[in-house]
């Protein structure tokens, strides 16, 4: 599920600022070593400097509104200039709780939900209820969706540990889960790399509109309810068949093919049955749509 991205042009721009430094970056290497030195000293200085007027700057703001600073950070572009300087005014566990509210819907639709236990240093302990540990897609959903939005959110955590329900059955898999290597699972069990993959076309889908696109290679199935988005791999779990041509009723899927019904709005399960669809996560992602495919994987 995807909400209708509402950001400008600019600010798509400026969040792809770090990668075109660390490519100029990587060019001066041609100069030589010291070329290399020289650059990274420049950029060194221009970030110590702005990041001491931006200091001053919400000092001075702070002083005449004090409700200035969570305004600043309520702007995505400006927090994460914070963020760079140390200056975030806000502390790494509300961030994270942020952040993680910023996700809740998406596993919502999972049938699931997160909560955070707490923040100990560098490591955020997590734990999930509801259906969303035994959906098919709940690796997915926490090694993309809930890992963007924390190491987004707080990029000092270097880990996040994943603490097994009261509930949950002994054997259940829980543990730290370094942060770098989240997507492990998915990069070694059969499947291609898995990237976010914009598809800024979705948002020309109409509410009640169905469509197919193909999204690195992969068919990809998406409708849109209200302001949201649902995205499943073109595949009945009945028929074998495709959805092209999938009727949506409200909330409910119908296979042209053999009539199979599912709930597109809670991760494709089948209505009174067993099956499910194959749901694929689609959220935004810098400032555009975008889905967490495998790269060439073919449908």
């Amino acid at each position: 599920m995807a909400h209708r991205p509402d950001e400008t042009q600019d600010d798509a721009q400026w969040r792809t600022a770090g990668d075109r430094i660390q490519t100029l970056l990587d060019a001066s290497a041609a100069g030589g070593a010291v070329a290399r030195e020289r650059a990274e000293q420049l950029v060194r200085e221009v970030t110590d400097l702005y990041g001491a007027g931006l200091e001053r700057m919400l000092r001075i703001a702070a002083a005449v509104d004090p409700e200035v600073a969570d305004r600043w950070a309520a702007d995505d572009l400006v927090a994460s200039l914070l963020l760079v300087h140390g200056l975030h005014p806000h502390s790494v566990e509300r961030r994270v709780t942020d952040a993680l509210d910023s996700v809740r819907p998406y596993l919502g639709s999972h049938g699931g939900d997160v909560h955070l236990l707490e923040v100990d240093g560098d490591v955020v302990r997590l734990q999930f209820s509801g259906s969303c540990k035994s959906c098919p897609s709940s690796a997915v959903t926490l090694e993309l969706a809930v890992e963007d939005a924390v190491r987004a959110a707080a990029p000092e955590i270097s880990s996040i540990e994943v603490v097994a329900s009261e509930r949950e059955e002994p054997g259940s898999v829980s543990g730290v889960i370094p942060a770098e290597s989240l997507l492990t699972r998915l990069r070694t069990n059969g499947h291609h790399p898995t990237a976010w993959q914009p598809v800024p076309e979705l948002a020309e889908l109409a509410d009640g509109e169905v469509g197919g696109f193909l999204v690195a290679g992969t068919t990809v199935f998406v409708c849109r309810i209200g302001d949201e988005f649902f995205a499943y791999r073109d595949r009945c779990p009945d028929c074998a068949g495709s959805l092209a041509g999938a009727q949506l009723r409200d909330t409910v899927l119908r296979c042209p093919r053999c009539g199979a019904t599912f709930d597109a709005v809670h991760a494709g399960v089948g209505v009174g049955s067993t099956l499910h669809l194959e749901p694929i996560p689609l959220l935004v992602h810098d400032g555009v749509l975008s889905m967490a495919v495998g790269e060439a994987v073919a449908s």
